[in-house]
């Protein structure tokens, strides 16, 4: 069988950061990577899940909502992918960042958080995704289109 893309990656070299991951036609798919792999120790899965929940409610409710097709984790627990369609990477950047300062300053309950919404809905940790966005939002807020590249800054 065919390697799919994100296993043609080098793990040993990727840094915590956003990247671009794959295109296909009009859609971007966004590696944004909390954890260096291999390293761990790993996002908690209460943490990742009301990322999951913060995160894509803020995409799906910001002025591209309709170019936003998915936000889930990775299963490695080192981050999540993001998929828009139609954005150009700056754009795409700039989201990203304000939907991390969102989810921090997020308050009160964690959206689709009822047995009627979520199949785990009481796996939730918002101390540990505040602190997890925290640390990550340090890592990305200066940021540069130029560094979406999983190549940029290594000496090839």
């Amino acid at each position: 069988m065919e390697k799919i893309a994100s296993f043609t990656v080098d793990h040993n070299t990727l840094e915590p950061g956003i990247y671009i991951s794959r295109i296909d036609g009009d859609i971007t798919t966004f590696d944004i990577r909390f954890i260096k792999p291999n390293t761990p120790p790993f996002l908690p899965n209460p943490v990742m899940h009301t990322i999951e929940h913060l995160f894509a409610t803020y995409a799906r409710n910001s002025k591209y909502a309709d170019k936003v097709i998915y936000f889930g984790p990775m299963g490695c627990r080192t981050g999540f992918y993001f998929l828009v369609r139609d954005m150009e990477k700056e754009t795409a950047l700039q989201l990203i960042k304000e939907i991390i300062k969102s989810c921090i300053n997020h308050k009160g309950d964690i959206p689709g958080n009822s047995a009627k919404e979520c199949g785990n809905y009481l796996e939730h940790d918002t101390k540990g995704a505040n602190e997890a966005l925290n640390k990550f939002y340090d890592t990305i807020k200066d940021y540069k289109a130029e560094q979406l590249d999983y190549n940029f800054g290594k000496n090839l």
